[in-house]
């Protein structure tokens, strides 16, 4: 595939124009791996901060009108904190976006939160659940994000089936706490921080908890949390299939580590996604993207705004494939051709039609250059580089 013509580019418009992807509030501040953290001067140090850099992206980009938050580091004071957050979004034009609880970092988590062998530690993580689903009322905002750490490090150590069982009671409660718009979705970790098995591992054990849960939970699939050579396309697609995929989380891992930019390591991976996406309008219509990264070496705002860029990009490459054309070429079992059309739209230079599309709406052609050039980096440093001095670095 050599030009594109103008059908191929109303296709990549219309794509582009109904694309939208969440960022994440802990994308912006001194967070990054579970080691050392080196100290961005420029990183948001608050919360206003956070939202401050979420409306520069969504300023660029147009496409990230939404700010994942993270209950006990955005809203340590519960529905008591959503005044502000509603202030905020009126101030710098984001509206809070999913609504992510906070099951690991407490210290009475050690052995697990809701599926902890102390019952008063259960109890303690699903209020902390259910206050989750009481802040998203308030902030109006849908979807609840779970991501459960919990598990073992041990053979023996710990009863696979009782925890599934505390798992499943915790969800079920939590569902039954929701609004009728509102949804619950659960995530799925092969491991880390537990080493020998993981209480939610993957897709098939977030489905089967979902489906024990209610019909207003889902699956969100993390692009970091699969075992290395996984097809994650034909999890998406058969989660399309079954009606239950809710959301992503938008990184990238070269090993089993998942804060890497979405596409550095593998642009094919999120091209094979997208195009199960865009094949089955009627099922990916309500599913959310988010970005799920935190940036130790990066620049925070540099590294949101490539994100957002590459996952349009992406996006507009899987938009070209002519899902009728491609559908012939497989029945017929013609491979060469199938697999020549649906590369050759990877391989498509899109930057300069996104451009195009960009300049269309109002927006800066190049958001990375554009932000690189318009001081807001240098501005935020100069004004929070004493407070990052003196802070330490951590998820919060």
């Amino acid at each position: 595939m050599t030009g594109i013509t103008a059908t191929q580019q109303e296709k990549v418009f219309a794509a582009l124009d109904g694309f939208r992807i969440e960022v994440p509030s802990w994308g912006f501040s001194n967070t990054g791996t579970r080691f050392g953290k080196f100290i961005q001067p420029s990183a948001a140090t608050s919360i206003e901060e956070k939202f401050a850099d979420a409306g520069e992206v969504n300023r660029l980009t147009g496409v990230a009108p939404t700010v994942a938050l993270h209950v006990l580091w955005d809203l340590p004071h519960g529905t008591a904190d959503v005044p502000e957050i509603k202030r905020l979004e009126t101030k710098y034009g984001v509206k809070a976006g999913s609504i992510n609880p906070n099951l690991f970092q407490n210290q009475e988590y050690k052995f697990g939160s809701i599926a902890n062998p102390d019952p008063e530690v259960r109890k303690s993580a699903l209020e902390h659940l259910l206050d989750s689903v009481e802040i998203a009322k308030a902030l109006g905002s849908r979807d609840i994000s779970i991501w459960d750490s919990d598990g073992s490090n041990y053979p023996g150590t710990q009863s696979i089936r009782r925890r599934i069982e505390w798992t499943g009671e915790a969800l079920a409660t939590m569902h039954a706490a929701l609004s009728p718009e509102q949804r619950m979705l659960v995530e799925y970790k092969p491991f880390e921080p537990a080493f020998y098995h993981t209480d939610i591992a993957d897709w098939g054990m977030a489905l089967a908890l979902a489906h024990k849960a209610g019909p207003q939970a889902k699956v969100l699939v993390d692009t970091g949390h699969h075992y290395l050579g996984q097809n994650i396309e034909q999890i998406v697609a058969w989660l399309l299939h079954l009606g239950a995929l809710g959301g992503f989380h938008f990184n990238d891992r070269k090993y089993s580590d998942d804060d890497l930019t979405i596409g550095s390591i593998d642009p094919y991976q999120v091209f094979r996604i997208f195009h199960e996406l865009l094949g089955d309008t009627a099922g990916a219509s309500d599913v959310a993207f988010m970005v799920d990264q935190s940036h130790n070496l990066k620049g925070k705002m540099e590294a949101v705004v490539q994100t957002v860029m590459t996952a349009q990009e992406i996006y507009a490459r899987a938009a070209l494939v002519d899902n009728e054309l491609l559908a012939g070429l497989q029945a017929k079992c013609d491979l060469v051709a199938a697999e020549e059309h649906y590369r050759g739209c990877f391989w498509t230079d899109v930057r300069p039609i996104a451009r195009e599309w960009r300049e269309s709406r109002k927006l800066a052609s190049d958001p990375l250059a554009e932000l690189r050039s318009n001081g807001y980096v240098e501005e935020t440093a100069r004004a929070r580089a004493s407070k990052n001095a003196g802070s330490v670095a951590s998820y919060a």
